[in-house]
Order: C-alpha cells, then sequence, then structure tokens
C-alpha cells in the first residue's frame, strides 16, 4: 500500500534514504572538519605567539646602538697642544692614517674621535691612547703606533669571534669562520651591531627550536652565521645572504646551516624547518623597538658611497670621507700618478661625485700625494 502511495518500490525507497543520510552526514562532516581546522589554526597560532614569548623572554642580551663619536681622555689640557703638533702636523698625519675626524675642542681633558667606521674608530682610539701614554707625539711615531694598533686590532677581532662561539657553547668552527664573526664586532646595521645581533638571533632561535623539539644546537649555530656575508660584502658583489651562504659551504659547514644562511632574506626559497626558523628569528631581533635606527643607517649608506666612488678611479690607494661626509680625503699611489694627473683626478671625482650623488650644500674634494725617498748613510 505504501508502494503504491509513494509511487517507489522498496528498493528505491531504501537507496533515496540512504541518499539522504550521506548527504546529511557528508555536511555534519564538512562542518566538523571546519570546526576543527579553525580550532588547530587558533591552537597552532596560540602556541606560536607562546614559542616567541618565551624566547624573548628568556633572551636576555645587552644592546648599544654604536653612535659615529668616540671620546678619549687627556691627562692635561697641555696634552692637547701635543696631539695638535706644530702647525698642525701631528693632527694631520693622524687623520690621514686613521680615516677618522679628531675634534680638538673647548671640551675639558678630553678629545673626540669622529667617524662612521667603528673599525677604522677604534684602531685610532686605540693608537691614541698609546701616544698620550708615551707623551712621544710626532708623525714617524705616530706611523708606527697605527700599524701596531692595526696589528692589535685584527687580534681582538680573532678574540671577538672566540668568545661568540664560546658563548653559545658551538664547538668545530673554523679559524676562518671565527674570524668573520669578530670582523662582525665592528659593522652595524640600522645602528646595530651586527655580531650582537646575530648571538641574539642565536638565542631566539635556539630557544624556538628546543620549543619545537627541534635541533637547538644547529639552530643556535645557524642563528650566530646567518650574517657572515655582512662581514665581507664589500669585498664581494652579490646580496649578503648569498655571499654568507657560500662561505659557510666553503668553510665546512653543515648543508642546512648553508641552506638557512642563504635563505634567511628570502634571496632563495627557504625549505627547510630551520630556514623558517632562522627568518622568524632574524625578524624578531630586528623589528624590536629601539634596535634599528634608519635614520643613522641612510648617513652611513651615503658616507659608504662617496668613498667607494672615490676608491672606483685607478690609482687611488684608499679613500676617507671625513666631517660628516663634507669632506673626502683620496690617497694616491705616487708611483701611478703625478703631480698634474693628481689635479685632473680631484676635478674626476668631483664630477662623479656631483652626478652620482645628492648631497646638500657642497663637499670638498682633496686628493693627497706623497712620495717618499728613502736612503740609508752606510
Amino acid at each position: 500500500k505504501l508502494e503504491k502511495i509513494a509511487l517507489k518500490n522498496s528498493q528505491q525507497a531504501k537507496k533515496l534514504l540512504l541518499k539522504k543520510i550521506k548527504k546529511e552526514e557528508k555536511e555534519v562532516a564538512v562542518k566538523k572538519i571546519q570546526e576543527t581546522e579553525k580550532e588547530a589554526k587558533e591552537v597552532a597560532n596560540k602556541r606560536a605567539r607562546m614559542i616567541i614569548a618565551t624566547a624573548i623572554q628568556r633572551c636576555s642580551v645587552d644592546q648599544v646602538a654604536d653612535s659615529t663619536v668616540s671620546i678619549v681622555p687627556l691627562p692635561s689640557e697641555e696634552m692637547k697642544g701635543r696631539v695638535i703638533g706644530r702647525e698642525g702636523r701631528n693632527i694631520r698625519t693622524f687623520e690621514a692614517l686613521t680615516g677618522v675626524d679628531l675634534i680638538v675642542d673647548d671640551t675639558p681633558e678630553a678629545v673626540a674621535i669622529s667617524c662612521f667606521d667603528p673599525l677604522r674608530r677604534k684602531i685610532a682610539e686605540i693608537s691614541l691612547q698609546r701616544l698620550i701614554a708615551d707623551t712621544r707625539i710626532h708623525p714617524a711615531r705616530i706611523e708606527e703606533v697605527v700599524e701596531k694598533a692595526k696589528k692589535e686590532v685584527e687580534e681582538l677581532i680573532k678574540e671577538e669571534g672566540e668568545k661568540a662561539v664560546f658563548d653559545l657553547g658551538i664547538s668545530d668552527v673554523s679559524p676562518e669562520i671565527i674570524e668573520l664573526l669578530g670582523k662582525l664586532k665592528f659593522r652595524t646595521s640600522y645602528g646595530q651591531n651586527v655580531l650582537q645581533h646575530s648571538k641574539e638571533v642565536a638565542y631566539i632561535a635556539g630557544i624556538m627550536a628546543a620549543e619545537i623539539g627541534m635541533n637547538n644546537n644547529l639552530a643556535k649555530r645557524a642563528g650566530l652565521l646567518h650574517d657572515i656575508g655582512k662581514a665581507v660584502d664589500q669585498e664581494m658583489e652579490g646580496p649578503h645572504a648569498l655571499i654568507g651562504a657560500h662561505l659557510a659551504k666553503r668553510y665546512g659547514e653543515n648543508p642546512e646551516v648553508v641552506h638557512a644562511i642563504g635563505a634567511h632574506h628570502e634571496d632563495r626559497p627557504a625549505e627547510t624547518t630551520l630556514a623558517v626558523l632562522i627568518q622568524a628569528a632574524d625578524a624578531i631581533s630586528a623589528s624590536r623597538p629601539g634596535a634599528r635606527k634608519e635614520v643613522l643607517e641612510a648617513y652611513l649608506k651615503r658616507i659608504e658611497s662617496l668613498e667607494k666612488i672615490a676608491t672606483s678611479f685607478k690609482g687611488v690607494e684608499r679613500a676617507y670621507a671625513v666631517q660628516a661626509g663634507r669632506e673626502i680625503r683620496i690617497m694616491v699611489h705616487p708611483n701611478k700618478i703625478s703631480d698634474e694627473e693628481a689635479v685632473a683626478l680631484c676635478r674626476e671625482i668631483a664630477n662623479k661625485v656631483e652626478k652620482e650623488l645628492s648631497y646638500p650644500g657642497q663637499i670638498k674634494v682633496t686628493v693627497i700625494r706623497e712620495l717618499r725617498a728613502i736612503e740609508y748613510a752606510k
């Protein structure tokens, strides 16, 4: 009777009922999957925030933004006259050899060393301290002390690299990598010391790796080495991440570490969890309020560009931008450039600076050619 009313036999009714049940179950299943996905994302986001917060809380590092000035105390006001020298000979020699500005003003019993390059500033600071302690200040002595200071800073670079590796408990690091790490002590990025930033990234990456069950030693290693390309990026062309990866590979680092270094600025795709972890740790360290100074970095880039233009000419031995970029001093090889050519070179450099750089006011271009003849009386 029911079959007649419904115009369907029992088999057809059964199929229809099953179809309806399947549809309803599918809808329930889809809804359940969506709810589970939503819940999983919420839990994942909460867990990720917790991991990052834990890493930041447990990572306590000193952050001192490098300025461009160092102060050297003097034992007395009389020492200022010795530093300047007769007709300014001493101060001129010191500035020419170190590439810094020596500011001798009304500040009582102190001399200021101004330079955008922390490495040059450190060499100048050590040299000046030695000269003041010795009290013998004349051009020949200045030259001797500056050379010794350069060697001392080379040792300091090695010590800083070894200290960074020791502090993080990392072993089996090649001497070349240690030297590169030490050089980062004298590099800044947006006002943030690069070695300090690298150590901070290593700490954060290590803590996050431990939280998610990864090898935290490998993460710390990759974090510490992620910016080694910045130690040589003035000598090698290309993005510092790829330069760093190339150096790490050359000096026998783990392939995972090499990949993480190369991918931390997305110059190549991040294909491992470690690479993503280093990207995150780098971003956390760099984006922390107060970590970086955009205005200072723009100023440093302009100064570096000025020096790069000068050193691009043949015969130029070295170039120093001084007076906050308002003057460029260029030392040339006396055997390659004559007095007449030095005048022409000065004009060429000034023209190139005018064409390639935008700056307020004017920039003084000074070319210095010094020829020394040495003979010994026997």
